[in-house]
């Protein structure tokens, strides 16, 4: 994969996974779905201009993830079927490590969208909520396009995917997540300790 389509990955997965906020439990409509797209847009700059520290602004970034992803969905997706013989508390540990990872991962590219903006472009009904569709810019680059994809399963409104120039985020780490957990033999405790040191 190019190196810059990588970087846009790493760095709007970034602020796409961390800043989603939540709404309040009712049905989710386009215009709440494009409501919480702009204010992710507004945290993404109140987050990188707060002139924190980069690990104070990992520690947020971390804190809002948790709140505001639907983090079971994510990380129930990422493991795939090697979940189902998951037992009950291996599966809470990779929801926690899941989280870590992720947020050490994609945290520390979270800086590079300083100076950068996005503009949403259309939103549409999907099977599983909304799609909002999104055109980013980041300096020194030309623009591409983000799709956000939000549902209210979880009983408020919350962030489970992000497609980036065509390229589904999450079905990439479920890929990262499967080599992990092969090069340990199938083992997923390993592999959550894995994840836990990841980074």
């Amino acid at each position: 994969m190019p190196s810059n389509l990588t970087r846009r990955h790493t760095l709007l997965g970034a602020a796409a996974l961390a800043l989603l906020a939540g709404q309040p439990a009712s049905a989710l409509t386009e215009a709440g779905a494009r409501q919480l797209v702009d204010k992710v847009v507004a945290d993404i700059d109140r987050v990188i201009n707060s002139g924190q520290s980069d690990s104070a602004v990992l520690r947020e970034f971390e804190k809002l993830f948790a709140r505001y992803a639907d983090v079971n969905i994510m990380a129930q997706y990422a493991l795939g079927a090697d979940g189902r013989s998951a037992s009950a508390s291996e599966k809470r540990a990779f929801n926690d490590a899941f989280t870590t990872y992720i947020t050490r991962k994609y945290g520390r590219q979270f800086r590079d969208f300083v100076g950068g903006r996005v503009e949403i472009q259309s939103t549409r009904q999907i099977k599983a909520g909304y799609e909002v569709r999104t055109r980013a810019y980041l300096r020194g680059e030309g623009p591409f396009e983000v799709n956000f994809h939000i549902s209210d399963r979880s009983g408020s409104s919350k962030f489970f995917n992000v497609y980036i120039e065509g390229v589904n985020l999450l079905l990439t780490e479920r890929g990262e997540i499967g080599a992990l957990l092969d090069r340990r033999g199938g083992d997923i405790s390993a592999m959550i300790n894995d994840l836990r040191n990841a980074g």
